[in-house]
């Protein structure tokens, strides 16, 4: 890993993330449903190649395909029991990939079930789901975590107990998914800014932020600014970070398709960074093109 901690390079300035697995994979000819991690296993060169073009489009930081690696999600393709080795092979890809310089985040998505008593899932059952796989992240050599896509508060504040009990020094980043909803933005769940911030403080992450959703860029703008100046009421000094998508997908011949151009994604996120946002990447949709036209823009104001 390189010379300067993760959590250094968070307090330095600009950090640049990645951008989507999924949608790449799917451009590779990975059929819609396919349980995109076990490719850690079956597929590594096409993974590894991913993330190799995200280092050379100017990421910083790469994101392990491990998203919907915790053994509850995994147990929908019959892959409950491999859940160890699918997050262990992701981050050795992730590592092939990023070098000894850039940085390996392992990813922790969510679980798909509902806690009790809106779901049967039970807090500690969810609590050892999320430690199983930080446990196998953090043994394969990852440089910190992040949480992503969360729409519900309950299972954010039990992913972040079960990631932080086992991180020891390394930074963990968490990152809920907001829809526009009429003048205000809110988790499906219904979870509004102010309320997630004000919880996920208190549980004294390295850094908060939103990924994914299904707005606009001009929405995703807005968001952004809300999210500033919401967070900066709660911990002035806490990180945020931004990984929106390019911009609302439609759906044709069955497969999500993106229309926003790598230099729109860009000026967008150049907008983002100028509200605040220091942690940039991008979600569902984004290439590496996307990254590069994004190192371009953001890196000519700042001094790397």
């Amino acid at each position: 890993m390189s010379t300067v901690s993760l959590r250094e390079k968070i307090k330095q300035g600009l950090l640049l993330l990645d951008g989507g697995m999924g949608t790449e994979l799917i451009a590779r000819g990975i059929e819609v449903g396919t349980c995109n991690d076990y490719l850690n296993i079956v597929s590594p060169d096409m993974v590894c190649d991913i993330q190799c073009a995200y280092v050379q489009a100017g990421s910083d930081a790469v994101i392990t395909n491990t998203f919907g690696a915790n053994r509850y999600a995994l147990a929908r393709h019959g892959l409950a029991e491999q859940a160890v080795k699918i997050n262990q092979a992701g981050a050795h890809i992730a590592r092939r990939a990023a070098g000894e310089q850039k940085y390996v985040l392992g990813d922790i998505g969510p679980s798909g079930d509902f806690l009790e008593p809106l779901g049967i899932r039970k807090s500690d059952e969810l609590r050892d789901a999320f430690t199983e796989q930080a446990e196998a992240l953090l043994s394969a050599g990852v440089d910190g975590f992040i949480i992503e896509t969360m729409t519900a508060l309950d299972e954010m504040t039990v992913a972040v107990e079960a990631v932080k009990s086992i991180s020891g020094d390394l930074p963990v980043l968490a990152s809920m998914s907001f829809d526009k909803a009429g003048d205000s933005f809110r988790t499906m769940m219904g979870v509004d800014i102010e309320s997630a911030v004000s919880k996920i403080v208190t549980l004294e992450v390295d850094a908060v932020g939103f990924n994914c959703g299904t707005t606009s860029l001009d929405e995703y703008v807005e968001l952004a600014e809300v999210f500033v100046s919401t967070t900066k009421r709660f911990k002035d000094d806490l990180p945020i970070c931004a990984e929106p998508n390019a911009g609302k997908p439609e759906l044709v011949e069955g497969r999500p398709t993106y229309r926003v151009s790598p230099d729109d994604f860009a000026a967008a996120a150049e907008k983002i960074h100028a509200a605040g946002i220091n942690i940039i990447g991008g979600c569902c949709g984004t290439t590496p093109a996307h990254i590069e036209a994004t190192a371009e823009t953001l890196r000519k104001h700042t001094v790397r």
